[in-house]
């Protein structure tokens, strides 16, 4: 548990008072996380915390809505992932690559440029009795990929570019995204929209609740 307990005190370095604690996913409850304790610090933080917390971004310590919609459709669809190669993208806390592993994939790389995002990632898989594989460049990696799920990664419009470069890089992509409101790429199709909310819950606007999921053709 030295890994877990390194992850703790990161984040009680960054935020006083806050820990990771293992957490059932309400919209996907096969699934438990180590995430953000629900009572996190939620008064007006120091000047110096919001600053260590801007300068090391914590968004490992939450399952977002998008990614919480994602692995919950892969547990319903296991026929996507069977015994293939995925790859999650901006993997987070882990949980679209624990859902893929949990419904068949053959191997799943759990991706992200965060440590310790890959860092609670391997925790979390472990939590939940399986094994992934984690990687921290996207474009060193070899062989070919069957599936790239990627999920909450269009926050920014600076990544749009990866929808396109996923379509060179796989045969098949998986998108959920709640905060693009505008989604206009032909080469993807909607094929489901679910609400569902950030854990802990963050009290979202209505429209960062709402997730659609899109399937490359």
């Amino acid at each position: 548990m030295t890994a877990l307990r390194n992850l703790q005190r990161h984040l009680a370095g960054i935020i006083p008072g806050a820990r990771l604690e293992p957490t059932v996913l309400p919209g996907c409850p096969e699934i438990c996380l180590y995430l953000l304790n629900a009572d996190y610090p939620q008064e007006a933080l120091a000047a110096s915390t919001v600053q260590r917390v801007m300068d090391n971004p914590l968004y490992w310590t939450f399952c977002w809505a998008s990614g919480q919609v994602l692995g919950a459709h892969l547990l319903r669809h296991p026929e996507r992932v069977a015994d293939r190669r995925v790859l999650d993208f901006g993997c987070g806390s882990g949980v679209v690559s624990i859902a893929a592993a949990l419904a068949g994939a053959g191997e799943v790389i759990a991706c992200d440029h965060d440590p310790f995002a890959l860092a609670v990632t391997e925790r979390n898989a472990a939590l939940n009795g399986v094994r992934v594989q984690l990687a921290s460049d996207f474009d060193s990696l070899a062989g070919p990929i069957e599936l790239i799920t990627a999920a909450d990664v269009l926050y920014d419009r600076e990544n749009l570019p990866w929808l396109t470069r996923f379509l060179r890089r796989a045969d098949e992509v998986l998108v959920a995204d709640s905060r693009l409101q505008s989604f206009n790429y032909p080469a993807y199709s909607e094929i489901a929209r679910q609400v569902s909310l950030t854990v802990p819950d963050l009290d979202e606007s209505p429209e960062f609740r709402e997730v659609r999921v899109y399937l490359s053709h």
